[in-house]
């Protein structure tokens, strides 16, 4: 290009384009536009050399143009220019999607993907096979093209058919599991986005909808993990709110009260991201990885003695020497561990941890702004007599299988009866007996088998503690400013 470029400031958008030339050429000029009007200097669009005989035939028919875009900002550096680089984004992503005109144009303008936009990370990823990614891209070949650290994952969204924008979405973090508590997260995240408090000026409509129910679960925390960061969190702050431990009953916890203290405080703003899952995450200052509370994915680390870390969902991932190991182990459920490149640090669980937590009086908060009621006593036992509590049982739907199975087993063993999977009981809709209302809902499961988890068995890792009162956003930042 013939200038010097100032690393701090200059930024690259990763891009996947339409094949189609006149819709390519509306979403660069969608993109140009969003990048000038919030201030950035355009340097250009470079086309991403890449190699399409390695991709399969499914691949190949639906390979999008790749680009790099690059922006240069005159004042803005570091997470100032990361935030309105996050803005540029969205607005640009908003208007390629709300772009009128012909028919055929506005079809494939909704292929427009950005894979990512940073000044300190590049997304390179595809609908491809794990060897090909670096035979495809041909800069991941180029001897000069270094860095520090890298964030890999190959796993597409199990639940929809593959599409390149599907790859995961690794703007800030690569997740292996499933997020279990999806719908009521991304409903509680609509809820919440009327009341939002970001610093972005008068702009925030531009940044909605934060999640998207036709988007993955990896996709939607990773946008959620997005807002927290942008709003100024590190991605450890970020994801000890979402994907929090389990805090109670726990005895490591003991000599640790603060860390008990900023769990409770966000206990009553946020609802945990659970698992199982292994995320693994980076802004380009950190990178780390963390289990959920429960514990169920492997993530095993090593420490060489030239201070390389890995951290894998598999042992052996990386081939090292043993002589050259220092240590390795593996993380616990809701464990961290995470590399600083400002301080050169390799933090463990407990230091990242209390650090966060130190950061704000979150005791002196709760003691001011939450009331605890305790528990009450249950009142005096009731006898009813036979007819009576037959009348009753009957009137609230109970069955003879519920008293005999179930009803009589709890109270003998004082324990919750179990079942085996399955449930031949028609639909109430299409019954013709008569049903109470809550027999016309059914639970909504996950996709994949996973273990049976409740208060009783899973003590350690739930809690039946309910938060009352008006719910505020974990995107504001004291409590006078949440009404807690």
């Amino acid at each position: 290009m013939g200038q010097t470029l100032e690393t701090e400031r200059t930024a690259v958008a990763m891009v996947f384009l339409p094949q189609m030339a006149a819709a390519a050429a509306i979403a660069r000029e969608c993109f140009t536009t969003a990048a000038a009007a919030a201030g950035l200097t355009v340097l250009g669009w470079r086309p991403v050399p890449v190699k399409p005989d390695v991709l399969g035939p499914q691949a190949l028919k639906n390979q999008p143009l790749i680009e790099q875009f690059l922006v240069q900002s005159p004042q803005l550096k570091g997470d100032e220019l990361e935030r309105l680089l996050y803005q540029v984004r969205r607005q640009a992503h908003r208007q390629v999607m709300g772009w009128q005109g012909d028919a055929a144009i506005m079809a494939v303008l909704q292929d427009t993907y950005v894979c990512s936009f940073s000044s300190r990370t590049l997304v390179y990823k595809g609908m491809v096979q794990s060897e090909v990614l670096r035979q495809f891209y041909l800069d991941l070949q180029d001897n000069d093209y270094v860095s520090p650290f890298a964030v890999y994952h190959r796993r597409f969204s199990t639940n929809t058919m593959p599409k390149w924008p599907l790859a995961h979405p690794m703007r800030l973090i690569g997740h292996n599991g499933e997020i279990n508590t999806l719908v009521g997260n991304l409903n509680w995240m609509r809820a919440r986005e009327a009341d939002l408090a970001i610093p972005v000026g008068d702009r925030l409509q531009e940044l909605m909808p934060i999640v998207n129910p036709d988007n993955s679960d990896s996709a939607n925390l990773d946008g959620v993990m997005e807002l927290l960061v942008r709003s100024g969190r590190s991605p450890l702050e970020a994801l000890m709110i979402l994907v929090p431990e389990a805090y109670k009953d726990q005895p490591d916890l003991e000599d640790h009260p603060e860390i008990t203290d900023f769990y409770e405080y966000y206990s009553g703003l946020q609802e945990p991201w659970d698992g199982p899952a292994l995320v693994v995450f980076s802004d380009g200052k950190q990178v780390g990885a963390t289990l959920d509370r429960n514990g169920l994915r492997p993530a095993r680390y090593a420490i060489t003695r030239d201070g390389l870390i890995i951290v894998s969902s598999e042992a052996g991932v990386v081939d090292i020497p043993v002589a050259d190991i220092v240590e390795k182990g593996r993380l616990g459920p809701g464990q961290m561990i995470a590399v600083d490149f400002g301080t050169q640090e390799i933090l463990k669980n407990w230091t990242i941890k209390a650090r966060v937590a130190s950061q704000q009086p979150y005791g002196d908060w709760l003691e001011t702004h939450r009331q605890v009621i305790p528990p009450q006593l249950f009142s005096e036992p009731l006898q009813v007599d036979a007819a009576t509590l037959l009348q009753q049982q009957t009137a609230f739907g109970y069955t003879a299988e519920d008293v005999d199975l179930i009803i009589q087993d709890m109270a003998a063993l004082a324990k919750e009866p179990t079942f085996c999977m399955g449930d031949d009981i028609p639909l109430a809709v299409l019954s013709t007996k008569a049903h109470l209302l809550y027999d016309y809902f059914k639970q909504r499961f996950a996709q994949v088998t996973n273990p049976a988890i409740d208060p009783l068995r899973e003590r350690l890792v739930m809690s039946l503690t309910t938060q009352l009162g008006a719910r505020a956003t974990c995107s504001m930042w004291v409590p006078q400013m949440r009404g807690y």
